[in-house]
């Protein structure tokens, strides 16, 4: 403090420090304060959601959504298609419970990547990585959840804009789903355990304590008048008072805690599976993570994501490859995946949500159609699939074709960018009329490819 600055008074100095201690010691909620950073209140008259499913590693579309079973054997595998209660449509032996809800679903079979790695940065971005830029390398741009955070006008509850489940079990994730230059108040809020504990309060505090919300707004009004007059505004956070009233909000409590599901609905889920063959920590399938997805969009967070198993099914191509062939490892998850997707489709209908939530499942690329001397599939960004229900789109429909080998689209295929103007015509938001700041100055569209992928338009 500077010599002619006047002193606080001893009631105004004693007034500050109860409040810290209070939003920053007793009640333990740091973490909250660094969640509630993550969203504007502005209120939504019908709040939508996005639920973006990843399956990091490459899911193979072969043997999932685009088989071809008059293929050679070395390219068609071992499963045989089945049909769906859409005509016409078929898919995997391993995914009965989907084939029940066709209806209800829509696959792009014509998807194609550019990063033929595992960076992650077209599925959570749009666009490729820096050509020649290193693995784990930043995205050139946003996540496309931190460019909605960013850009929608948000849900007035306490709840975030943006939920990353998973996320940090898979660094090639955790280095694509950033901000970037939007800032750390438009990051991912990942629900792990710890961050969840910060929810309950701490040390002896009653929410009886807290039941005063007009005190404690008085409070922190006079908090910041004396940092302002001091010239220290950057010692404290604004929004540690608003964590405090996220902790007295039952709408987050109750958001978080699949606990407190019917029972019936968590044995529709089903219970986490493990997995007999190890792949990074894709070894354990978390079908309550389908769960605690749907709850937050019901809810109204704008966007949640969600990653889940390890689906990188090379073979033993090498000594420090992962045993099991593509067929071995799609056998365990493909039943516990057709579950959760399953599920997850059936609650948000049961629930009238299919106009308001809308759901994507995809990966990075697809596999090699031509099945490896390991009896695995290699990496392939020139095929893949988006699967998408909900959103109110134009389900039970196969949208595109690949060559009769799988190998790449017939006719032009769709793009990441595609899929993500989709999403954001879905949400309210225009890609050729919204712009955010570059740090350059420059305002950036929020893609380069506007084009919408029209088959789902109802």
């Amino acid at each position: 403090m500077h010599l002619s600055e006047p002193r606080q008074n001893d009631s105004q100095s004693t007034c500050r420090r109860d409040f810290l201690k209070a939003g920053g010691v007793s009640l333990g909620i740091p973490a909250i304060a660094d969640l509630l950073r993550l969203q504007s209140h502005a209120a939504r008259a019908r709040p939508k959601s996005v639920i973006i499913i990843c399956l990091p590693g490459g899911p193979s579309h072969l043997d999932m959504y685009d088989m071809k079973p008059q293929a050679s054997s070395d390219y068609r595998g071992e499963f045989s298609p089945i049909a769906t209660n859409v005509p016409g449509m078929e898919l995997c032996e391993l995914m009965p419970l989907q084939a029940t809800i066709a209806d209800k679903f829509a696959v792009v079979r014509n998807m194609t990547f550019i990063q033929g790695d595992h960076q992650m940065h077209e599925v959570y971005t749009g666009f490729p990585g820096a050509p020649q830029a290193p693995f784990l390398s930043p995205p050139v741009r946003p996540a496309f959840g931190s460019i909605v955070s960013k850009v929608l006008d948000t849900s007035h509850t306490f709840l975030p804009n943006y939920i990353a489940i998973g996320r940090s079990e898979f660094n090639n994730i955790a280095a694509s789903e950033v901000p970037l230059y939007l800032g750390p108040a438009h990051s991912p809020f990942e629900p792990k355990r710890e961050d969840l504990g910060n929810l309950e309060l701490k040390d002896g505090m009653t929410f009886d304590r807290l039941s005063d919300r007009q005190l404690l707004r008085t409070t922190f009004d006079r908090l910041r008048s004396d940092l302002d007059n001091s010239g220290q505004m950057d010692g404290v956070d604004h929004f540690t008072a608003k964590a405090v009233e996220m902790m007295t909000s039952p709408e987050v409590r109750a958001a978080f805690d699949v606990e407190q599901e019917d029972p019936a609905t968590r044995e529709m889920y089903g219970r986490e599976v493990k997995f007999k063959w190890p792949y990074q920590n894709g070894h354990t399938w978390h079908s309550s993570r389908f769960l605690l997805a749907r709850r937050l969009a019901e809810a109204g967070v704008p966007i949640i994501t969600l990653a889940e198993g390890g689906w990188d099914d090379h073979g033993k191509v090498n000594s420090a490859s992962p045993v099991g062939n593509v067929f071995e490892r799609l056998r365990e998850k493909l039943p516990a995946y057709d579950r959760s997707i399953h599920a997850l489709v059936t609650d948000i209908h049961q629930r009238g949500l299919q106009n308001e939530i809308a759901v994507l499942v995809w990966g990075e690329f697809g596999r090699t159609p031509r099945i490896n001397f390991a009896a695995g599939r290699d990496h392939w960004p020139r095929a893949g699939f988006a699967w998408f229900a909900g959103g109110g789109f134009r389900t039970g429909q196969v949208i595109g074709q690949t060559d009769k080998n799988g190998e790449r689209p017939i006719n032009k295929g769709y793009n990441p960018q595609n899929v993500f103007s989709t999403l954001y015509h879905f949400l309210g938001i225009d890609p050729d009329l919204s712009t955010y700041q570059h740090p350059s100055g420059r305002p950036l569209h929020l893609l380069d490819d506007t084009e919408r992928i029209v088959e789902l338009e109802a």
